[in-house]
């Protein structure tokens, strides 16, 4: 689904991502994890269009979309989240979902002054799908709470669900647990599993809970310093020596990461990029 050959990007004197080249899988769910400051976070923004690559390419579907515009490769079936949840503070629950899709028949002046029934059964369509998604997150009892109302976890199950309302191929999770509750977190990891199996997404998943990862992600790719280190499945990644020693900066092969947060080296040469 997504090949990257040879990417770089630089800030300044900041090499933030170096000489990268992965493939994702169709119908995966690829784990991407480092030490802080690793580059994790600037990949995904090359990726998603944030910003262009000092060199190399994206190719998505086997087509060639290096430096697209993120609202070109929306179109395209690739949606990025983020760590922080991006929802409209003040909409209700349901009416995020509704604002998803684009070229929508009310947003064009004409139709809503010479067309009405054209956007009102148009909008009935978007409500009765935003419904539809709502439960299959188990989130109809808050169909009408404003988003800001939502826990860290409910806001991140929005976002999974925002990714529902359109065509999605391809979505980059940049550290879906952050700030969840254990049980929530379960719910997320059920749902990223149901949406790759009944509706075949493909996923790529930025996560500090190597717990987290070895439940939901093969392959698992790990980045060091802006450049890949290893790549395998997670019992692999979790024994080899290099991970361990890009970890916890110690060659033992007792110790296995446990959190990115809690055990990184410190910010690496990606760290200071900007915003």
């Amino acid at each position: 689904m997504i090949a990257v050959e040879g990417l770089d990007k630089w800030f300044g004197g900041i090499h933030a991502v170096r000489d990268v080249s992965l493939s994702i899988g169709r119908n995966t769910i690829t784990g991407l994890i480092g030490p802080n400051g690793a580059g994790k976070s600037t990949l995904f923004n090359v990726i998603a269009g944030l910003y262009p690559p000092t060199a190399g390419r994206v190719m998505l579907d086997g087509r060639d979309v290096t430096g697209l515009a993120p609202h070109e490769l929306f179109r395209r079936g690739l949606l990025r989240t983020f760590q922080l949840a991006q929802e409209f503070h003040s909409l209700p629950v349901r009416e995020n979902l509704m604002m998803v899709p684009a070229f929508q028949p009310g947003e064009n002046l004409f139709n809503a002054w010479f067309r009405p029934a054209r956007v009102t059964a148009h909008e009935a369509e978007l409500r009765d799908k935003a419904d539809e998604v709502l439960e299959f997150l188990t989130l109809s009892h808050l169909a009408n709470e404003r988003a800001e109302n939502l826990s860290g976890g409910q806001k991140k199950l929005l976002e999974l669900g925002r990714t529902m309302m359109v065509d999605a191929k391809i979505v980059f999770l940049d550290e879906v647990g952050a700030g969840v509750n254990r049980t929530l977190l379960g719910t997320i990891a059920e749902v990223i599993q149901r949406l790759r199996q009944e509706r075949g997404y493909t996923f790529c998943v930025i996560e500090h809970d190597m717990d987290f990862i070895a439940r939901l992600c093969d392959p698992v790719i790990v980045m060091a310093e802006g450049a890949v280190l290893a790549e395998g499945t997670s019992e692999e990644i979790m024994a080899d020596e290099a991970v361990i020693e890009a970890y916890l900066g110690t060659g033992s092969r007792h110790a296995r990461p446990k959190s990115v947060d809690a055990s990184g080296p410190g910010p690496g040469p990606g760290h200071q990029a900007p915003a």
